[in-house]
């Protein structure tokens, strides 16, 4: 039973945040909008991680499961993508890319900035 109340609190976050993005005509999409108030929640301890620990944990376990409607969505409009495949294949590497490269910049960043530069 503790499990329902725990996925209760992270749909309700989500739920807020599908609000919000619809009322408000944002175009940042509600989950994430949701993903960010849940984090204040967390953060500024208006509620405890205790308290969605566990249905976090089986979500992140299973969250292959939660892919499978993005596959199957592609599968199903193959017939409209695939004239584009070459066009999503260089954004996707390129995508790639620019992930690594912004990743290894702010790491380098924080370790300088925060940790000091331990080379000998």
């Amino acid at each position: 039973m503790k499990i329902y109340f725990q996925f209760m609190y992270i749909l309700l976050f989500s739920i807020i945040g599908e609000t919000l993005s619809t009322v408000l005509k944002l175009p940042v999409p509600g989950s994430i909008i949701g993903m960010v108030l849940l984090f204040f929640a967390l953060k500024f301890r208006l509620i405890r991680l205790r308290q969605i620990y566990d249905a976090g944990q089986f979500m992140i376990e299973n969250m292959t499961i939660l892919f499978l409607p993005a596959g199957v969505g592609i599968m199903s409009h193959w017939d409209a993508i695939s004239k584009y495949w070459w066009q999503i294949i260089v954004i996707v590497l390129l995508a790639i890319v620019v992930n690594i490269a912004v990743i290894g910049f702010v790491t380098q960043f924080v370790k300088h900035r925060f940790e000091g530069d331990y080379r000998k």
